[in-house]
């Protein structure tokens, strides 16, 4: 099957090597955001005892921080996997994963400190698809935030995918987020795609990345179970055993 991934990079050239990895497909890649780094201001740390990482992108924008050596040794609630990941990448000493995404985060945090005794520093982007903040000091926690990047969004496709698209050899697109899935479907739009997306499967991490589809009608998609590149690479799956009915 031949395969659109759409993340930014560098994410969007390592899922390429994990799905050609894990089955008999071809894949093309066009990032649809990129990632702008923000410079984190160490005195932001004052007093902070835990850290949130919503994404991974959130984490590498400390790279190059002189914070970064300070901030290890403090405990990271990470959202998922991935991110919990890079946190011990980054040398984090005490790292807490999460189910996958914010909201559920919030519980774990709640069961496991004091509100009345920590101060939290939630690191993230320029936009969040959740009220973490509202949601933990409604529990009585201090939370502080740190916009340490932003994804901006690509304003063409290029013409050897648009190509692809036309002549119907892009079979499937990943679309691991809202954001990148409204880009698609301007996108598309914008080119005059709309009529050759119809056959394309578009695997979707998540429902609310399916509902930013909807512009587009009566598509195939197919939505992961779990926001995990597992369950992604399960869709993969599923859609080309379609393929070869």
């Amino acid at each position: 099957m031949r395969i659109l991934v759409t993340r930014p990079e560098p994410d969007a050239l390592k899922l390429k090597g994990v799905i050609e990895e894990h089955g008999d497909h071809s894949v093309a890649v066009e990032p649809l955001l990129r990632v702008v780094y923000h410079a984190f201001d160490p005195a932001e740390l004052d007093g902070v005892t835990g850290l949130i990482a919503t994404s991974r992108n959130a984490l590498r924008a400390l790279r190059t921080s002189p914070a970064l050596a300070k901030m290890r040794k403090l405990r990271v609630y990470a959202v998922g996997a991935a991110t919990a990941m890079e946190a011990r990448r980054l040398g984090f000493e005490t790292v807490v994963k999460g189910p996958g995404t914010a909201d559920a985060l919030v519980p774990i945090i709640a069961s496991t400190l004091d509100p009345m005794e920590e101060m939290l520093l939630h690191l993230r982007g320029a936009k969040v698809a959740s009220d973490l903040r509202g949601d933990l000091e409604g529990l009585g926690f201090h939370l502080v935030e740190a916009v340490v990047y932003e994804m901006r969004a690509t304003e063409v496709l290029s013409e050897a995918i648009r190509d692809e698209i036309a002549d119907g050899s892009i079979e499937a697109v990943m679309l691991m987020s809202p954001e990148t899935a409204s880009i698609y479907v301007r996108l598309v739009t914008k080119f005059g795609l709309k009529n050759m997306c119809r056959p394309i499967v578009h695997l979707c991490l998540s429902e609310q990345v399916a509902l930013r589809l909807k512009p587009l009608g009566d598509i195939p998609i197919e939505i992961a179970e779990e926001p995990t590149i597992d369950e992604m690479l399960a869709l993969i799956d599923h859609a080309a055993a379609k393929l070869d009915i």
